[in-house]
């Protein structure tokens, strides 16, 4: 597969701002539904005067709280300061993506994926802890592990999803560097995670806790995979509640479907960690864990999409065309119903079968990432030979045996 060249990565860089004024100007955000209002209403309290989590509840973990205030340097402009940070934020994370050994196609991928998002994409927050994970990525493949950990914990104290990752680059990095550069990694990043909560801990404790609560013991919504379920063959009744549109009386189905999330999660991380240490292993375990988490947890915001979109491209060869085309197909059934039809969805139904689809979607992408290479297509694991085996013939040298156990099977 062929490299992007410098003058790939800056032609992409052009498109994805073109494509991201698209979506603020004009194809979907005159139908927007948008958290920025209550991003400025944090703001706005804590400019006055008020402490987060003890004088204005907040429901996001304290790194969020930069980007929440960086569009009052703007002045009264919150909204489209709001749109263009994310717009730069996120053109940061096509860069990282790159410096990943992203392959051309992949690039082309980033640099239209605004229109495949939509408007959610610069009415949410949730590239602040993509662009870290990136970051992260990018380090812990160029054996960076201090750096890396740092921003993984940057991206949990923005919002929490980093920490499923964290177990695969715990093991990654006591393969590659030993277990004493783990224990100083860990130390740096929980030094991160410290100084971002720590203050908070101190003067509004209650808060915090609440806040790290709200967030865990959320009921069942309406877009998850149970929900869609139950909306496209049931009669339930949704409400609204904890910041999303919810069904009632189901709470037994959500704790068993945060059950099954984190039992999936743990086997993806038992699997990384019987095989090898290798860069799209790291890669597409890093995202089937994410995937899963997002998948079958009992929460599924349209946004959560919107962490795996420069994750994906980042896996090699045929397996991680067909992830992200699987991808693409999950972010363009949304994109048909969100956020134009929301409500149709909410009060009639009538659209139930595609939120279900979408969420059979993602199913499948996490097979096409978790799956070992038996059970795939052989030409598939043909891909990986032929990039590694010519390599080390042409340097003369005998192949090196892996720093990992035996390879996945």
């Amino acid at each position: 597969m062929r490299r992007p060249e410098p003058r790939h990565l800056v032609l992409a860089g052009v498109v994805y701002l073109a494509c991201f004024a698209l979506i603020h100007d004009g194809l979907f955000f005159s139908n927007a539904i948008s958290d920025v209002p209550l991003y400025r209403s944090y703001a706005t309290a804590i400019s006055h005067g008020a402490t987060p989590y003890r004088t204005v509840a907040i429901v996001y973990p304290p790194g969020s709280l930069a980007v929440f205030l960086a569009p009052l340097l703007f002045g009264s402009h919150y909204v489209g300061a709001f749109w263009w940070i994310m717009a730069a934020i996120g053109l940061c994370t096509l860069a990282l993506a790159a410096a990943c050994g992203l392959e051309l196609w992949g690039l082309g991928f980033l640099a239209i994926s605004p229109l495949i998002v939509g408007s959610y994409l610069g009415a949410r927050f949730d590239l602040w802890p993509t662009m870290f994970v990136m970051a992260a990525t990018v380090a812990l493949l160029r054996d960076r592990h201090r750096l890396g950990w740092a921003a993984l914990a940057a991206g949990f104290a923005a919002k929490l999803f980093p920490a499923v990752m964290m177990p695969i680059a715990a093991i990654w990095t006591l393969r590659r560097a030993g277990a004493r550069e783990l224990a100083r990694s860990l130390g740096v990043g929980l030094a991160v995670v410290a100084a971002a909560f720590g203050p908070f801990l101190v003067i509004a404790p209650g808060g915090l806790f609440h806040s790290l609560w709200a967030q865990l013991s959320r009921p069942l919504q309406i877009e998850t995979l149970v929900g869609s379920f139950l909306m496209t063959f049931g009669h339930p009744r949704p409400i609204a509640s904890d910041g999303s549109i919810n069904l009632v009386g189901y709470g037994g189905l959500a704790t068993v479907t945060s059950l099954v999330s984190w039992l999936v999660i743990v086997a993806i991380w038992v699997a990384f960690a019987r095989g090898e240490a290798e860069r799209d292993r790291f890669v597409r375990f890093s995202a089937a864990a994410i995937c899963a988490f997002i998948v079958f947890g009992k929460v599924l915001s349209p946004q959560y999409m919107i962490w795996l979109v420069p994750l994906v491209p980042l896996l090699r060869g045929r397996r991680g065309i067909a992830a992200t085309v699987m991808l693409a197909a999950a972010l363009l059934d949304t994109l048909y119903w969100f956020p134009g039809r929301y409500w149709t969805y909410v009060f009639g139904a009538h659209l139930a079968w595609l939120v279900l689809l979408r969420d059979l979607m993602l199913i499948g992408l996490l097979g096409v990432l978790s799956l070992p290479e038996r059970v795939l297509p052989r030409s598939w694991s043909h891909d990986r030979r032929r990039r590694t085996r010519p390599a080390r013939l042409r340097s003369g040298h005998p192949p090196r045996p892996s720093p990992a156990g035996p390879a996945d099977r």
